[in-house]
């Protein structure tokens, strides 16, 4: 009898702990991430591959050091993959246009990984952030398009202007949208550039630096223009697509018509609604804490 009531006990005991941990569990959990609409609903991410199912280009405006966002990124990828086989084509700001050549031998397996990363200019984050989807990509032999200018052209429009471009090589704008590209200054633009190269520790002229941002989005949005056949998914720091600027205005001037979706990815001190201040930025959000792990 005291061996059956002991057992008896200790069951007891047991499912009250296993069913405390289950309460904790439910109540106690910090969530990593959390997606909204462009209205600042949250939705799930059943609901969110649906809607980027459509579109003909689907922009997503990263956090380059942010973890949750290159797990989502590769998380879309196989999603909208499996929806569009074939169809699809992906690309990124992080590879610059004259080393499609070398990006294509890697994903037809010509070159090995070491010469790719010796001559392809990665990103010092290349392997923990952007490998996944790029392997991916190689696997399920998705055309991978490498999108950016050469960064010694922006770098040249940053010292010189646009209008320095008319002096390059045939070669050279062969990497380059059609001349000359279609600019407007505005002065915030041009503080916000400014404020970001004293973070850098370069300083410039602060029109000079809107135009070589500006030489990015138009190179991004021609070479996308130049290579999308049916569906295109694009990689890029959220400045490059945020308010449907940046790469947009030049994608659509380059193919009129084209259908665009965009993500958002923002950090927040509370991720349970959207903060007001970020509302507009994007047709969707992925919103993570501030004090998320960074990969640099």
């Amino acid at each position: 009898m005291n061996k059956l009531f002991f057992s008896r006990i200790c069951g007891i005991l047991l499912l009250c702990f296993v069913g405390g941990v289950t309460v904790f569990a439910q109540k106690g959990y910090k969530k990593a991430y959390t997606l909204f609409d462009a209205d600042g609903k949250e939705i799930g991410y059943d609901e969110l591959i649906e809607a980027l199912v459509q579109p003909d280009v689907v922009f997503i405006g990263e956090i380059h050091n942010c973890c949750i966002t290159h797990w989502l990124e590769y998380e879309i990828t196989r999603s909208l993959y499996a929806i569009h086989k074939d169809k699809l084509m992906m690309g990124a700001e992080m590879f610059e246009a004259d080393n499609q050549l070398i990006l294509d031998e890697y994903m037809h397996r010509l070159i090995s990984y070491d010469r790719f990363e010796t001559e392809a200019r990665l990103w010092d984050n290349y392997s923990t952030d952007y490998s996944p989807f790029v392997f991916f990509a190689k696997e399920k032999k998705v055309p991978f398009i490498a999108t950016n200018v050469p960064r010694r052209y922006a770098n040249v429009v940053k010292n010189n202007g646009l209008q320095y471009l008319d002096s390059l090589s045939d070669e050279a704008k062969r990497y380059l949208p059609p001349l000359p590209v279609q600019f407007t200054y505005k002065e915030e633009d041009g503080g916000a550039f400014a404020l970001m190269q004293m973070m850098g520790k370069s300083k410039g002229n602060q029109e000079y630096l809107a135009q070589a941002q500006a030489i990015k989005d138009a190179t991004m949005g021609w070479f996308i223009a130049r290579n999308i056949k049916n569906k295109f998914l694009h990689f890029n720091g959220n400045y490059h697509s945020d308010f449907k600027e940046g790469i947009i205005p030049y994608l659509l001037q380059y193919r009129p018509g084209t259908t665009i979706k965009t993500i958002c990815a923002v950090r927040q001190e509370s991720i349970d609604q959207l903060d007001e201040e970020n509302k507009g930025r994007a047709d969707f959000y992925i919103c993570v804490p501030e004090d998320m792990t960074s990969t640099y």
